[in-house]
This record gives structure tokens, C-alpha cells and sequence, in this order.
């Protein structure tokens, strides 16, 4: 027998407001508590909710709870799997509550799992270090219990965000299994069919069979598909002539009734499936806790990080959400407003950081041409890659903003504590050579690159008052800026140069260590 796993991942982010620059010159006192308001378009959001609600949720709800009972004690019950973000929870928790309650009925058949994902449906598994993907992954399995007093085993990471250092980490806080795309470049001849172990641990993984759901997800309506129509027979049939232990389908929820109107047929489709499958004999419903208990692991799977995979786009990795510059530096400019949130230490600013996490932003900036451009292009709100960019930023530099008037030792700190971007630190130049290959990305590393990099680069930049326009302009610090503007007035050999150099830099970063006592790392 051939376990069927059908999966749905049920998601919906906060889109931003757009018009947030003009909302806030006219709201220029603007509270914490109003900051969702005002930087989340909640009036989209919600409307968008309630369509999907009525087009998908309650719909194909109610077609796989009828299901579920038409099977019950026939041996061959239905039974399928949902990740359900933290962000979609409580947008239902605001908006209507009844859809939770839906899903909560399907729980109770006890023929429904639940995966555990990152609550907020980030990229923080992709973060230099695991604190706030952990935080996360507690946070979405607390939510779990509390709505559904359920506790789930097997995880789904973000968009299947997937390498043997996540696995890892999903071992540490207690997960069994974990679930990804079933890529061609890392199985080689093996098929995505069987379950199979993590390379450096005991997790098992469940690998998506992407031609059989992308069938669904992205053929189903495609008149120019050769298969089309597809009906729930010929699917069965297609599942059934498909060998191996297991056969992850995994896809959108919102692609019942939602991504395909009902008038393609799709909700037809998902309330006869279950009786195709059944009629054959080789096939049974199972959810990925049944699959891997039944199914010890053929072999293992050994994905570094560096080669990270996930289930979007042609590529099926990492970008969807960080293959150009605007991806690559908004995401630089999250990470380093969470060390300045982290200063202030405000629950408020925190959870609406965290928001800001949320794979979508980074989606919706996505330059992408062919199929995965339109793809991005159609779920864009923001109607171009740039306009979520700059929609972004500036929600972004508004809460740094707040968190630099919330805290007195922020002002101070920030300067000489905190690691720039890359696209933020100085590089140093010879003057007719280019790139000396030395560069700083912060107060102190500038300091320690100033003992050895050439007298000749130190004088070109103070000579074209780079070092003044990067101290004042980027770290922040105008007073250090003034004091390199007036020694670049003065005519000094080149030992006592560099003398007055560090000196300057020894100095300033000693008086911020101890302006108004230790300040937090």
C-alpha cells in the first residue's frame, strides 16, 4: 500500500500600507498601540480574508469534513494535514473567528495533523543565529495547544525552507519529521517517493512530489496543459500507477476556490478525490506522523546550508525572497532594527518587528521574469518589485526611528556596538590602485583597520571627506564626523597622521563605553 499525504499550508500576511508616509504626516503622534494600523493596510486585509473565507476556507472546509465522515470506520479514512500560520490565526482571531472554529471541527475527527511552522511565517531560519527562529517555533506550537489542544510533531518550515542545519534545530525542540521539496538535484535517481533521514540527525523527511502537486496548484485550469481537463479518476490513477512508500501532496489551501474560482471545478475536484482514491486498492489516506511510523528511512538526505532548497519559484530556493539587491537589503535592514528593538526591550515593538519578518515583503520585491515573475506579479499588492521596496524601508526606518527616541542608551550604543550591512560599511580605496580589500562595518573595526591599512588611503579619504560624510552620515556619530573634518585641514607627516587617526577613534569609542554606565549587547 501507497500512503497518500494531502497537505495544505494556510497563510495570509499583513500587507503594508502604502500610503504609510502620508498617513503619517497627518498623524505625527502617532502611538505604539496605533502602529498596526499604521503600517498595515488592515482594511485589505481583512476584506482579502473574508473573500478567502468565503471562496476557500469554509467551502473546501466543509467538503473535506463531509468526506472525513463518509470514510469513518470504513478502514480507508480521509485524512489530510494543515500548517496553519500564526499570522493567518490571528487575523482570524480579529476578523472572524468562526473560520478557526471551521478548522477546529476537522481536528476533532482526530483525521486531521497539524504541522508546525514559524509563527509569523518568517525567514528566520535563514538568520546567523537560531534565537528567534526557536522563539518562533515555540510560539506557533503554543498556539497549537491553546486553540486546538494539539501539540504537532511534524514541522513545515517556512515555504519549505529546508538544510541539514534546520533539521538540526527542529531536532533540538522536539520535532520527529520534517517536510521539503523532492528537488532532482540532491535525490539524483532516487525518487521523492520514500521517506528518508537528515543528514547529522535523527529527523525524518518527507520530500513533496512537485509534479504531482504542481498538477493541481498550477496546471489545473491550464487549457493548454495536454492533461487538461483534470478530473479526481484520472489523478487516482496517476497516484496509483506512482510506486514508493509515501506520495507528499502539498500545496496552497487557497488554491480551492480561491487561486481556481469554484467554476473550475476545483472544490468538484477536491470532494470526489477522496472516493477515487479509496476505489483503489493500492492507495491509502495517511497524515505524515502515520507515514514515517509505518516507513523506516531508505536512505539519507544531505543538504548544506549554503544550497538551502524551498518549494518556490523554478529555482526552489532561497530566490524567491533574497535573489536581488532589494531583497538582499531590505532583509540586512530587518535584522539590524532587531538589535535595536532588542535594546529597547518593548513587547510592542517586538511583535511589530516581527510582522515585518514575514516572507511576503520579500516575495512581493521579486524582479523575477517568466513563469515565477508572474507568479510574484500576481499576488503583488503593491503593483511593482521597487513600490514594495520602498514601502518596506520606510515602514522599517520608522520603527528604528521610534526605537532610537524610546531608549536614551540607544543613541549612544548604536554607534559603536552595532555590526553594519555590508552595503553600509566603509571600503577602503588606495588612491590610483582601487580596492585596498579592507573594509569596516562598525566604529571599532574602523578603528582596527585604520593600524594597518596605507598612510596613502587614510589621506585620500580624509582628503575627499569620505571618512566624515561615513562617520556622521551612516554610523551616526556628527561629533566624531566634525573632529576628521578639521584634521583634514591639517598639514601632519604621516606617522603623527595615523597617531592622531587612532587616537581620535581610541578615544571616542571609550567615551561611548562609558556614557551613562554598560549598555546591553
Amino acid at each position: 500500500m501507497t500512503d497518500i499525504c494531502l497537505i495544505f499550508e494556510v497563510h495570509q500576511p499583513l500587507r503594508l500600507n502604502r500610503n504609510f508616509h502620508i498617513d503619517l504626516l497627518l498623524r505625527r503622534d502617532a502611538t505604539k498601540d496605533e502602529l498596526l494600523n499604521l503600517y498595515f493596510d488592515n482594511g485589505m486585509n481583512k476584506d482579502i480574508l473574508n473573500r478567502v473565507a468565503e471562496k476557500c476556507y469554509f467551502p473546501a472546509n466543509k467538503i473535506i469534513l463531509e468526506e472525513i465522515e463518509r470514510f469513518k470506520g470504513t478502514g480507508k479514512e480521509f485524512k489530510v494535514s494543515f500548517s496553519l500560520s500564526g499570522v493567518f490565526i490571528e487575523q482570524c482571531r480579529m476578523w472572524r473567528p468562526e473560520i478557526l472554529e471551521s478548522f477546529s471541527q476537522l481536528v476533532e475527527t482526530g483525521c486531521v495533523e497539524l504541522l508546525g511552522q514559524t509563527y509569523y511565517h518568517s525567514l528566520s531560519s535563514l538568520y546567523p543565529d537560531w534565537s528567534e527562529f526557536m522563539a518562533e517555533v515555540e510560539m506557533h506550537r503554543e498556539a497549537m495547544r491553546e486553540l486546538f489542544n494539539y501539540s504537532p510533531s511534524v514541522f513545515e518550515n517556512t515555504e519549505c525552507l529546508y538544510n541539514n542545519s534546520i533539521a538540526k534545530a527542529i531536532e533540538r525542540v522536539g520535532y520527529e519529521a520534517t517536510i521539503t521539496e523532492g528537488l532532482r538535484r540532491f535525490l539524483g535517481w532516487r525518487s521523492p517517493n520514500y521517506v528518508y533521514r537528515a543528514k547529522g540527525s535523527s529527523v525524518r523527511v518527507l520530500l513533496r512530489n512537485y509534479q504531482l502537486s504542481d498538477d493541481i496548484g498550477f496546471r489545473f485550469a491550464s487549457t493548454e496543459w495536454d492533461q487538461w481537463p483534470l478530473t479526481a479518476d484520472k489523478y487516482a490513477d496517476w497516484l496509483s500507477s506512482t510506486p514508493g512508500q509515501v506520495i507528499v501532496i502539498f500545496m496552497d489551501y487557497e488554491t480551492f476556490g480561491e487561486h481556481y474560482w469554484r467554476e473550475s471545478g476545483i472544490l468538484d475536484f477536491l470532494r470526489w478525490l477522496p472516493r477515487e482514491v479509496n476505489r483503489r486498492d493500492n492507495l491509502t489516506w495517511s497524515t505524515p506522523s502515520e507515514a514515517i511510523s509505518r516507513h523506516p528511512p531508505v536512505d539519507e538526505i544531505d543538504i548544506p546550508r549554503h544550497q538551502t532548497v524551498s518549494w518556490a519559484d523554478e529555482e526552489r530556493d532561497m530566490t524567491a525572497w533574497l535573489g536581488n539587491t532589494l531583497q538582499k537589503t531590505a532583509f540586512n535592514l530587518l535584522r539590524e532594527v532587531r538589535t535595536f528593538v532588542n535594546i529597547v526591550g518593548d513587547e510592542q515593538l517586538l511583535r511589530v518587528w516581527r510582522y515585518l519578518q514575514t516572507s511576503d515583503h520579500f516575495y512581493y520585491m521579486s524582479t523575477k521574469g517568466g513563469g515565477s515573475g508572474v507568479v510574484h506579479s500576481t499576488f503583488n499588492p503593491y503593483g511593482n518589485p521597487v513600490e514594495a521596496f520602498i514601502t518596506f524601508t520606510r515602514i522599517l526606518s520608522d520603527l528604528e526611528a521610534r526605537c532610537r527616541l524610546e531608549s536614551k542608551e540607544f543613541r549612544y550604543e548604536h554607534r559603536f556596538l552595532r555590526r553594519l550591512p555590508p552595503e553600509r560599511a566603509f571600503s577602503f580605496f588606495h588612491k590610483f590602485a582601487g580596492p585596498t580589500g579592507l573594509v569596516a562595518h562598525s566604529l571599532e573595526e574602523f578603528h582596527s583597520v585604520m593600524k594597518t591599512v596605507s598612510i596613502d588611503s587614510i589621506r585620500f579619504h580624509l582628503e575627499r571627506g569620505d571618512f566624515e560624510r561615513w562617520l556622521g552620515q551612516v554610523v551616526g556619530d556628527e561629533e566624531l564626523a566634525e573632529e576628521f573634518r578639521q584634521l583634514s585641514e591639517e598639514e601632519l607627516p604621516d606617522g603623527e597622521l595615523r597617531k592622531r587617526v587612532l587616537d581620535l577613534l581610541h578615544r571616542r569609542i571609550e567615551e561611548l563605553k562609558n556614557m551613562d554606565g554598560d549598555f546591553p549587547t
